[in-house]
């Protein structure tokens, strides 16, 4: 006998599920457009309110769903199996977006190193498109035969024809050794997606808080380039962390925004320089906290390591500002995460 998942949304839905997968895999498989990312406990993008009904829960991380929110009645639809009629409700969002998933065969067009670690691969579609994307989303790629997809930020316009990803190369990593190695210009790879919530929020005028770690850059320029493509005159803070000088990139590119832009303002914080320097040192989390004393009317947008993402999480809170305005990515190292290889 099945089973149904009764999701409240206007109007409610009924969804028929299958025993012993999770209410997300169910959702999907009945096309339902639910947010999600990591499908694996980590990100909190398919955070919903369980209503009722009969649901096993596996382990998850306290970044996703924290012990607050669990006692108010949230779960992770991506780590709740269904074993009878369950009912959740999804959370309202302040803007949901909703694009077409798309599966497509893209063609590398360039492969550009950023540092030592960090390659950007550029790609044009041959076939499966058109693709349409929020500032900040990401991908899956399926870079090789044996190669588990991997998800990778974009680094691109939503207006852009190309789509460009940066890729850190992780000791061990099997997809970004496949792309130091091995991938080619003229190399076919598959790319699906969009993926992800931590987009730029267009209907917000406000400032923006922007902080990367690493290869969060990727999206991090993203966002930064769209919204000031829209708003010249934005208010627009932008703060770099990294270990040392050789893991710094896009200076350039973020320096002449600057110039152009009257309210732009970029900061690279260096938490274990190498040698002498004038740049900031320290954490990127406690740069911020000097840095503000409050955020008023800002929306923050922050991508990088999980260490970094909750840090800084954990200070914009501190200062005040609501979590609904803090847009997090954090990228995932062990097998089965996300962003596995980022």
């Amino acid at each position: 006998m099945g089973i149904t998942i009764h999701l409240l949304t206007d109007p409610p839905r009924d969804v028929p599920a299958q025993e012993g997968e999770t209410l997300l895999d169910n959702l999907l498989a009945a096309g339902v457009a639910f947010p999600h990312n990591c499908k694996a406990g980590n990100c909190g993008a398919c955070k919903c309110e369980y209503l009722g009904g009969d649901i096993l829960e596996l382990p998850y991380s306290e970044h996703a769903l924290s012990v607050e929110e669990r006692a108010r009645g949230l779960v992770l639809a991506c780590r709740s199996q269904a074993w009878g009629d369950t009912t959740i409700r999804a959370l309202a969002a302040d803007e949901v977006v909703l694009h077409p998933s798309r599966v497509m065969r893209c063609r590398v067009v360039a492969l550009t190193p950023l540092t030592h670690d960090i390659r950007e691969v550029r790609l044009e579609i041959v076939a499966g498109g058109p693709f349409t994307v929020s500032a900040g989303q990401h991908a899956a790629l399926k870079l090789g035969p044996g190669i588990e997809a991997r998800n990778y930020s974009m680094a691109n316009g939503p207006h852009e024809r190309e789509l460009a990803f940066h890729v850190r190369r992780v000791p061990g990593g099997q997809a970004s050794g496949y792309v130091f190695e091995l991938l080619h210009v003229g190399a076919e790879i598959g790319v699906s997606g969009p993926l992800g919530t931590a987009y730029l929020r267009e209907g917000h005028q406000g400032p923006i808080l922007a902080v990367a770690g690493g290869s969060g850059m990727a999206p991090v320029q993203s966002i930064v380039a769209t919204a000031l493509a829209a708003g010249p005159q934005r208010r627009v803070r932008i703060y770099f962390g990294v270990r040392d000088e050789r893991d710094v990139y896009r200076e350039d590119w973020f320096g002449s925004l600057a110039r152009r832009s009257p309210d732009v303002a970029y900061t690279v914080v260096l938490s274990q320089p190498r040698s002498e320097t004038r740049r900031r040192r320290g954490f990127v989390a406690d740069a911020l906290a000097a840095d503000f004393a409050r955020f008023d009317g800002f929306k923050a947008y922050v991508a990088g390591p999980p260490p970094m993402v909750e840090a800084v999480e954990a200070r914009l809170l501190a200062a005040g500002m609501a979590k609904r305005d803090i847009h997090a990515d954090a990228f995932y190292s062990q097998v089965g995460d996300r962003f596995a290889d980022a």
